[in-house]
């Protein structure tokens, strides 16, 4: 356990290189086991939930190695199909490696998985798309087994264009038989980069990143080297940063398509965009510019994932918005934080109405999930006095050393171990 302390009221000035995407990287290293064979992936971040998905991959008998921002991955002796409970309930992406074990051993053995809480996440989608593809699956005392001799390809029609579910049938379908066709599939760019990383050892995959993808099974699959998208959502994060202190930053290595919906946005709350070839610079404003109307959405909408950022930058806005969260449905459990900063935020069901004042001020918050902490601590850059955010172990779940890229910036932070 560890918390930030920050000194509010410096504006950010300078450049951060974006790591590699944790939401591309989590089903890329399960989707290693298919191989049996030698996986190099490159630009991935120090993360604690990469470290938990090395565990699962060493528990079912991978061997791993790590050089810097480099992983190997060498799944040739893996030969257990069960994930035990302590690892699953660490980490919600876990469930990602029931298609990919089941594909190549036809028999997988999981726990439901843990994570951060913010609303139901049912695996039902990712079990009915399994049993499409001829899997019999039972549930029981907390257990999920599945078992196929042979998978076969089949129409399969998401109820709902579920990230995970689109990315485990993929990777399900790599090795069985014959052709699989996911109807209403997901489109964000993390299952663009995963398709380009199956294919890259092998597998026939097209049509990620739009409605429908279709696999082509097939028998082989062979040693991969990969690098991971950038995180779009950090980047996301990084510009708000900028926008909420009035200052000027440049972020690096980014595709800036990723953050079209993004990008929108900030620019209607008045910031200076300029978009270079794999950079953004912005500029912000003081003070922000009210933005009428956030609603989150799948991509290509603005993403459920920078929700929090934002309400943040719009609690110090020169007017009102209304934001609605489609997607999760108790992800507000940053307003009562930033209400203890000074924030004027009222919620109704899945919608917050904010409205800016002039300035927050610094106080003792907790971070209780992953990017409700980000947002406490982008709260905290602009907040008038020192704000100290509990619970670092959420923030970095998804972010690499957030403390250094913030103060390399000119942000006044550091994190506090507590033994």
């Amino acid at each position: 356990m560890g918390r930030y302390i920050i000194k509010g009221g410096n504006k950010l000035d300078g450049k951060v290189r974006i790591n590699g995407a944790k939401n591309s990287c989590l089903p890329i290293m399960a989707a290693s086991v298919l191989n049996g064979s030698l996986s190099k992936i490159i630009d991935v971040p120090h993360l604690k939930d990469v470290s938990v998905m090395i565990e699962i991959l060493q528990y079912l008998g991978a061997t791993v190695t790590r050089t810097e921002q480099m992983l190997h991955i060498d799944t040739t002796n893996v030969k257990n199909y069960e994930v035990p409970e302590y690892l699953m309930r660490r980490m919600r992406s876990s469930i990602f490696l029931m298609g990919p074990i089941l594909g190549r051993f036809g028999k997988v053995r999981v726990s439901y998985p843990g994570g951060c809480d913010i609303g139901p996440r049912p695996v039902d989608l990712h079990l009915k798309g399994l049993r499409q593809l001829g899997a019999n699956i039972v549930e029981e005392h907390g257990y999920i087994e599945a078992e196929a001799s042979q998978l076969s390809g089949a129409e399969i029609h998401l109820d709902y264009p579920s990230v995970g579910a689109t990315e485990n049938l993929m990777m399900a379908a790599v090795l069985a038989k014959g052709t699989t066709v996911i109807q209403n599939s997901a489109k964000e760019p993390e299952i663009v980069d995963l398709q380009n990383f199956l294919n890259g050892m092998g597998a026939r995959i097209r049509g990620a990143g739009t409605e429908t993808i279709r696999i082509d099974g097939v028998t082989k699959l062979t040693s991969v080297e990969h690098t991971v998208i950038p995180d779009r959502i950090v980047a996301g994060t990084f510009l708000i940063a900028g926008a909420i202190t009035g200052g000027r930053v440049v972020v690096q290595n980014v595709i800036k398509e990723h953050l079209d919906a993004v990008i929108a946005k900030l620019r209607e709350a008045g910031c200076k965009i300029i978009l270079g070839e794999d950079y953004i610079i912005l500029e912000g404003i003081n003070p922000i510019k009210s933005i009428d109307v956030i609603r989150t959405l799948p991509y290509p909408g603005f993403p459920t994932d920078l929700q929090a950022p934002m309400m943040a930058l719009m609690t110090v806005s020169n007017g009102i918005t209304v934001l609605t969260e489609t997607v999760f449905e108790n992800r507000f459990k940053h307003v009562d934080e930033l209400r203890r900063m000074g924030a004027n935020i009222k919620v109704n069901g899945n919608t917050a109405v904010i409205e800016g004042v002039k300035k927050l001020n610094g106080a003792f918050v907790e971070a209780k999930d992953l990017r409700a902490g980000a947002a406490l601590i982008l709260a905290g850059l602009t907040a008038e006095g020192t704000t100290i955010v509990e619970g670092a172990h959420s923030i970095e779940r998804g972010y690499e050393q957030i403390e250094k890229k913030l103060k390399d910036i000119g942000a006044d932070i550091v994190k506090v171990d507590k033994h």
